[in-house]
C-alpha cells in the first residue's frame, strides 16, 4: 500500500510539474519532430539539454535543465551565459535567471554550417562555472537535420522516464561506479560498552542503611562531579557505625590537637621534653590525617556519596533502604566520550585479522558510519583462543557521536588491505526483487534503464559489481525505489518533450 501511495503521488507530481503532452494522438506522436538530447558535468553541475536539430538561419531553442551537484537539487538563483561556436563563428545569449526552477530556455540562431560546440557559463555569486558540449553538427537545411536526429534517439528497452522536475522534489542523485581496494570482509555482531576511564563504578566506602535524601536517581540522569548523589546511614547499627567511627575520629583529632598545643607552650619553658613534644605531634597529625580523610565522603550522619566526574548515572545498583557492606557496587557513572566496540569472529578468518585496516559500524536504526568519521581505531585482536570459547574477539574504539548506546548490539563490516581494484556501488543503489539484485543505468538524465547485476561482498557502504557495469556509466544511488515507482506507474512518455 505504502509503495502504491508513492507511485500515485510520482504520477500527479508528474503530470502538475513537467506538463509533458498525453492528449496526442498515436499519429500525432509518430510525426513530432525528433528532440536531440546532451548530457555534461563538471564538480558543481548537471547539465541537461533538449534541443531542436541544428540549422542554419533558423533560431533553434534550446531548453536546459541545470541540477546543483552533489544534492541534484534545481539550479535557481544565478544567470547562465549559451555560447555556440563554430570555427571562428560565436553566437551567444545570456539569461538572468530561470523560466522555472532549474530550466532556461535559449533561443539562439546557428549562423555557420560545420561541427560545433555549446559552451555554458553559469554565473553565481561572482563565481563562473564552464560546461561544454561538442560534437554539434550544424546543417544547411531542416531536412538535413531533423534526418541526421532520428538515429540519435536513445533506444526504449527496459527504460524508465524520471523526470527532472520529478527528482528535484525528492531525495535524489546520481553517480558513476568506483573502483577502490575492497580485500575480505568480516561481518559479525559486536556489542557497545563505555571505554575504560569513561565509566566509574562508585562503592560504598562504609556498611549501612541507603539513603536517597530527597535526590531522585534515575539511570540516565545527567550529573556533575562533586554532587550529592545518596548517604549511607549506620546511626541505628550497633557494630560497625560510620557515624560512631566519624564522631571517634573527631574526638581523636580535637584532643590530640589540643594536647599538642599544650606541650608547644611548656615546651617554650622547658618544662617538658623535646621527645614528649615530638610523640604529641605525631599522634596528631596521625589523628588529622585520619580525620579529613573520614570528612571528605562521612559525616555525623554516615558516608554522603559524591558523584566522582561529570556524566550521567548508567546502572543503579541498589534500592533506597537496602543495607549494603562496604565495597559494595551503588552505581555507575558514564560519560560516554568513548566507546568499545567488542566483536567474536571465527577462527576461519584468523589468517585476515593482521590486516584489518579499518570497519564500518551499521547502526540498529540502519544508519553505517565508518571507523575514520569516528576517530576509531582498531584497539586489539585477540592472539589465542579460550577453552570455552572458539571465537576470536576484536576490539576498536570510537568517539561517541550520539549515534550509540552502551550495551546496544550492531553490525560491524571489518575490512582488510588488498592489492586487488574492485568496482562498487553504493548499497542504496541496489534494488532486490525475488532474490536478484537490480540498479537504474542513466541513459539521459531523464531515462534509466532497469539492470541485473550480480553482486559480490560488501563492507556496509559499497557492494562489488561482478559484470555488467562500465566504469562510465552513471547509476541512480539515491531514489533507486522511486525510479522504480515511476515505471509501475507508467505515467510518462518520454518522447513527448517538455512544454514550458
Amino acid at each position: 500500500m505504502k509503495y502504491r501511495a508513492l507511485a500515485c503521488l510520482l504520477l500527479a507530481i508528474a503530470i502538475t510539474a513537467c506538463n509533458h503532452k498525453h492528449e496526442e494522438t498515436k499519429d500525432e506522436h509518430d510525426h513530432e519532430e525528433p528532440k536531440l538530447q546532451f548530457t555534461a558535468y563538471n564538480s558543481d553541475y548537471e547539465l541537461f539539454i533538449e534541443t531542436d536539430p541544428f540549422f542554419t538561419g533558423t533560431s533553434v531553442n534550446v531548453l536546459t535543465h541545470i541540477s546543483t551537484i552533489p544534492d541534484f537539487r534545481a539550479f535557481e538563483n544565478g544567470a547562465v551565459k549559451l555560447k555556440l561556436i563554430t570555427g571562428n563563428n560565436v553566437t551567444e545569449q545570456t539569461l538572468d535567471s530561470p523560466v522555472r526552477k532549474g530550466i532556461f530556455s535559449f533561443d539562439i540562431k546557428p549562423v555557420a554550417l560545420g561541427e560545433s560546440r555549446l559552451v555554458f557559463e553559469i554565473i553565481k555569486n561572482d563565481k563562473t562555472s564552464t560546461l561544454e558540449i561538442a560534437g554539434i553538427s550544424v546543417f544547411k537545411t531542416e531536412e538535413e537535420a531533423h534526418e541526421a536526429a532520428e538515429h540519435e534517439e536513445h533506444p526504449m528497452t527496459n527504460a524508465v522516464v524520471f523526470t527532472k522536475e520529478q527528482s528535484w522534489k525528492v531525495d535524489f542523485a546520481t553517480e558513476l561506479p568506483t573502483k577502490i581496494p575492497f580485500g575480505q570482509i568480516i561481518k559479525t555482531p559486536a556489542q557497545v560498552e563505555a571505554a575504560q576511564g569513561d565509566e566509574i563504578i562508585v562503592t560504598a566506602l562504609t556498611g549501612g542503611i541507603i539513603n536517597y535524601s530527597g535526590n531522585i536517581l534515575t539511570e540516565g540522569k545527567n550529573i556533575i562531579e562533586g554532587q550529592s548523589l545518596l548517604h549511607i546511614t549506620g546511626s541505628a547499627m550497633a557494630d560497625k557505625n560510620s557515624a560512631v567511627i566519624y564522631a571517634e575520629s573527631k574526638n581523636n583529632y580535637d584532643k590530640s590537637r589540643q594536647e599538642y598545643e599544650r606541650l608547644k607552650l611548656l615546651a617554650e619553658d622547658k618544662i617538658v621534653s623535646e621527645k614528649e613534644l615530638l610523640s604529641a605531634k605525631t599522634q596528631y597529625e596521625n589523628n588529622k590525617a585520619i580525620y579529613e580523610n573520614l570528612q571528605k565522603n562521612f559525616g555525623s550522619s554516615g558516608q554522603n556519596v559524591k558523584s566522582p566526574m561529570n556524566g550521567f548515572i548508567g546502572v543503579i545498583f541498589v534500592k533506597n533502604g537496602q543495607f549494603v557492606e562496604a565495597g559494595q557496587p551503588l552505581l555507575s557513572i558514564v560519560q560516554n566520550k568513548n566507546l568499545l566496540i567488542k566483536a567474536e569472529v571465527r577462527q576461519r578468518y584468523a589468517p585476515y585479522l593482521s590486516s584489518i585496516s579499518t570497519a564500518v559500524i551499521k547502526t540498529t536504526n540502519g544508519k553505517t558510519i565508518t571507523l575514520g568519521e569516528l576517530n576509531g581505531k582498531i584497539l586489539s585482536i585477540g592472539q589465542s583462543l579460550e577453552s570455552d570459547n572458539y571465537l576470536i574477539p576484536v576490539s576498536l574504539q570510537v568517539k561517541n557521536n550520539g549515534d550509540f548506546i552502551p550495551g546496544e548490539f550492531v553490525e560491524l563490516f571489518l575490512k582488510t588491505d588488498s592489492g586487488t581494484q574492485s568496482l562498487t556501488i553504493p548499497n542504496e543503489a541496489l534494488l532486490e526483487d525475488q532474490g536478484s539484485f537490480f540498479i537504474f543505468v542513466q541513459v539521459t538524465p531523464e531515462l534509466f534503464e532497469k539492470r541485473e547485476i550480480s553482486i559480490g561482498a560488501t563492507d556496509g557502504l559499497r557492494t562489488e559489481i561482478n559484470g555488467r557495469l562500465s566504469e562510465e556509466e552513471r547509476i541512480v544511488t539515491k531514489g533507486a525505489i522511486l525510479v522504480k515507482l515511476s515505471q509501475s506507474s507508467g505515467a510518462l512518455d518520454p518522447h513527448a518533450g517538455h512544454v514550458h
